[in-house]
C-alpha cells in the first residue's frame, strides 16, 4: 500500500468536470504546487459556527491560478472568517479546503500554510517601525528565523536582488533606509505587501488594503495589484466599489456566511438580491 507523505493527499478528481475546472487565467503556479485544474484554492461546503452562530454556511468558492478575485459583502457576512479558514486560524466544522490539488488546509497549521505559499495582509499594517524599510524586507524573507540563525545570517546576492526588485515594485526604493515608523499610512501598507512578496507566496489574501489611503495611493495600489495578478493569485476583501471595479477579474458577494452571487462587478451590481442586502436601492 502506498504511503502518503505528511500534508500530501490524493488529488480530487471529478471525472464529470465541475465549476472548479479551468478557472486559471493561463498562468502557471510555482513548481511543486499541483494546479492541474487551473484552480489554486478550492473551498467546498465550508461550515463554521461560534457558540451556535453560523459564521459560514455551506460556503463554496474557487480561485483560479493568477486570478484577482474581490470579496465584498456587508459587515458580518463572514469575510474575516473566510480568510481565517484559508490561513488555518479557524478550523471549519465541516467542508473541504484545498490549496492546489494536494494540500488539505484543514490538516495544516498556520505556519505550514504560510510556508506552502499563502500570505495574508490584515487591514491595519503591521511593520517593525524602529527598523528601516530594507530591514523589514530582510526579516520577512523565507529563512530560518531562530535566534542563532538570525544572528549569523548574511544576505546572498539572490536575496539582495529580490529585495531590490520588491523595493522597486512597491515604490519605496528611495525610502530604503528610512525607519518604517516614519512612513505614511499608505507607504506602510505598501511595505507590508512587500514583506509578503519577498516570501514569494502563490496566493495573497488582502483585507481592505486601501482603507485610509489617499486617492493617489489608492490608484497606485490598483496598478500594483493588477501587475501582481498572473504571477500571483490575489483575493481582496474591500468595500470601496470604485477600487473593486478597477481591479477585479471576478467578484464574489458574501451574505450571512455563504456566497450570494458571483460574476463581474456589473453583474453583481445588477443582482436584485445583492442590491437588497448590500448595495441598497
Amino acid at each position: 500500500m502506498r504511503a502518503v507523505p505528511h500534508l500530501m493527499f490524493d488529488p480530487m478528481v471529478d471525472p464529470s468536470g465541475s465549476a472548479r475546472d479551468a478557472l486559471g487565467v493561463g498562468q502557471s503556479a510555482a513548481p511543486g504546487l499541483d494546479v492541474r485544474h487551473g484552480t489554486i484554492l478550492t473551498l467546498e461546503d465550508i461550515n463554521v459556527s461560534f457558540d451556535g452562530f453560523r459564521a459560514l454556511r455551506d460556503l463554496t468558492l474557487y480561485i483560479g491560478v493568477g486570478e484577482l478575485r474581490c470579496i465584498i459583502g456587508p459587515n458580518g457576512a463572514g469575510k474575516t472568517t473566510l480568510m481565517d479558514v484559508i490561513t488555518g486560524k479557524t478550523r471549519p466544522d465541516s467542508g473541504k479546503a484545498w490549496f492546489g490539488e494536494t494540500l488539505d488546509l484543514t490538516r495544516m497549521s498556520e505556519v505550514e500554510i504560510a510556508e506552502a505559499g499563502i500570505g495574508r495582509k490584515f487591514q491595519k499594517p503591521t511593520v517593525f517601525e524602529a527598523l528601516s524599510v530594507f530591514e523589514n524586507l530582510e526579516l520577512a524573507q523565507k529563512t530560518d528565523k531562530s535566534v542563532w540563525a538570525s544572528l549569523r545570517a548574511r544576505l546572498s546576492g539572490e536575496q539582495k536582488d529580490r529585495i531590490e526588485d520588491v523595493l522597486t515594485t512597491i515604490r519605496l526604493r528611495e525610502s530604503r533606509n528610512r525607519p518604517a515608523g516614519l512612513l505614511s499610512h499608505g507607504q506602510k501598507q505598501f511595505l507590508e505587501i512587500g514583506m509578503l512578496l519577498v516570501q514569494e507566496p502563490q496566493l495573497l489574501l488582502l483585507d481592505e488594503p486601501v482603507a485610509g489611503m489617499t486617492d493617489a495611493e489608492t490608484e497606485f495600489t490598483a496598478e500594483l495589484f493588477k501587475s501582481l495578478a498572473g504571477t500571483h493569485s490575489l483575493m481582496v476583501v474591500e468595500h470601496d466599489m470604485s477600487f473593486v471595479g478597477s481591479i477585479a477579474d471576478r467578484v464574489s458577494v458574501l451574505h450571512q456566511g455563504h456566497v450570494l452571487a458571483e460574476g463581474s462587478l456589473e453583474e453583481v451590481q445588477a443582482n436584485d438580491e445583492v442590491i437588497e442586502v448590500y448595495l441598497g436601492r
